[in-house]
């Protein structure tokens, strides 16, 4: 029998996240993501489906320019407006009680401390199903909205590094167990022995403490990562529980998860202390004809420019062509395999700027029958991923499709799970409450006594 997948819906508080221009379809009700309604609906329905959590991406800022501007931003709404999701996941874990809970919060965005706090609240709410989505900052606009300069790649890992240090002194070390006593009789609510100043000092934090939050049901939320470079895997190999890929092959994804569970003994971890969930969406049909049109509809519903300027901050040689460009035309060395790639899907004539645009639409996207999506999926566990991110085009019909149509094929061959365990979302994940004793945040335990 199979290994059950674990499944989280990738979302984002706001109406055009990854597939733009959808939307403006009749069921495209991401456009009321303001509304608590959708998102609570929502978390009811992935729960009532069996998904492990629901996952939040989040931004603080503009991407970079697209053709000199921010125009095409505004006027397709691509990540703008945006909402804060850590404001809506008390009202989310009111309404469920398996459903993990997972945000996206960025070094830059708030002092260490005051998260912390924040999320130790938000786990105390849940009983123990948040989770966070370590990231670092990459965006030059995010970056002038905090008053800085874009830090550069590698130091931002460093930064990092301290921030959740500082994070894992609070939640691991402030408080021992057993220090909340709340004894009526004594009148002693705390154990003043018991709690503790971490008094951090570093390079950019000073943090006396004590953590405000007594110990929550899993401490430390669980930790999601998602950077692929060597320093982000390196991060990643140290902090990680959860790493997220969006990688175009099975094969693909088997090197990077030797490469990160190779890395994981260096920082005094077991190689399997990390489970690896790759981004995917799906077109499901009853037939693969089926499956075939409602794919092609897709495509004709995707703004392709507003996809070239999502992409184009990170990929300036096509920020200055049109999309009936050849790509022939386009001369550079920095995306030469990518382009060479697309040329060798198009047959028959020269590929050009739109079908670039056009393959990143479809990239993740998985498209046929139930049995044909499931057969898919077994391929990727083959590779080594636990888990699937599954992206959405429209909310909440993506997911409805997918709970409705695929579950019951993956449950019928043990690639999903059939009923939920009871407890925390780490205890769901991996067995256990708390932090393993090989994390490095383990070392903070009693550490300041």
């Amino acid at each position: 029998m199979a290994t059950p997948l674990l499944f989280s819906a990738f979302v984002m508080n706001t109406a055009s996240h990854i597939l733009h221009g959808v939307w403006r379809q009749p069921d495209g009700h991401q456009i009321n993501f303001n509304s608590l309604d959708l998102w609570v609906d929502l978390a009811k329905e992935l729960e009532a489906g069996l998904f492990d959590a629901i996952f939040f991406a989040d931004v603080t800022g503009l991407y970079s320019k697209y053709k000199g501007s921010h125009r095409k931003h505004i006027e397709m709404g691509l990540q703008i407006p945006s909402n804060d999701p850590s404001v809506i996941l008390s009202a989310l874990a009111y309404n469920t009680e398996h459903l993990g809970l997972a945000l996206t919060s960025n070094i830059m965005q708030e002092h260490p401390f005051n998260f912390a706090r924040k999320m130790s609240t938000l786990d105390h709410a849940s009983n123990g199903r948040i989770a966070w989505n370590i990231v670092t900052n990459p965006l030059t606009n995010a970056a002038h909205n905090f008053g800085q300069d874009l830090t550069p790649h590698d130091e931002r890992y460093e930064w990092a590094s301290e921030y959740v240090d500082v994070a894992y002194k609070l939640w691991e070390g402030s408080w021992d167990d057993g220090a909340l006593l709340q004894d009526r009789k004594s009148g002693i609510s705390g154990d003043y022995d018991k709690i503790h100043r971490i008094n951090h000092v570093g390079e950019r934090y000073s943090v006396e403490g004590p953590h405000l939050v007594s110990p929550s049901p899993q401490r430390t939320p669980l930790l999601f990562q998602a950077g692929s470079s060597e320093a982000g895997m390196n991060f990643a190999a140290a902090n990680a529980e959860a790493q997220f890929l969006v990688v175009p092959r099975p094969e693909i994804a088997a090197s990077v998860i030797e490469t990160t569970r190779n890395l994981l003994p260096k920082y005094g971890r077991s190689r399997e202390d990390i489970k690896f969930f790759q981004g995917l969406s799906f077109m499901v049909g009853s037939t693969e004809a089926e499956a075939a049109r409602k794919s092609n509809e897709l495509d004709e519903a995707i703004d392709l420019p507003a996809m070239m300027a999502h992409l184009g901050g990170g990929i300036e040689e096509l920020d200055a062509y049109d999309l009936d460009q050849p790509l022939a035309d386009i001369k550079t060395e920095g995306i030469r395999s990518i382009l060479d790639w697309v040329q060798a899907s198009v047959k028959g004539r020269k590929a050009t700027v739109r079908d670039f645009a056009i393959r990143s639409g479809r990239s993740g996207r998985v498209t046929g029958t139930p049995e044909q999506i499931a057969d898919r999926l077994e391929i990727w566990q083959a590779a080594g991923i636990d888990g699937i991110n599954v992206i959405n085009a429209t909310i909440p019909g993506s997911y409805t499709e997918f709970i409705t149509h695929v579950m019951p094929e993956l449950q019928k061959r043990g690639l999903a799970k059939r009923e939920y365990t009871p407890g925390t979302l780490r205890h769901k994940l991996f067995g256990r409450d708390t932090l393993s004793d090989t994390h490095p945040a383990a070392a903070y335990r009693g550490a300041f006594r």
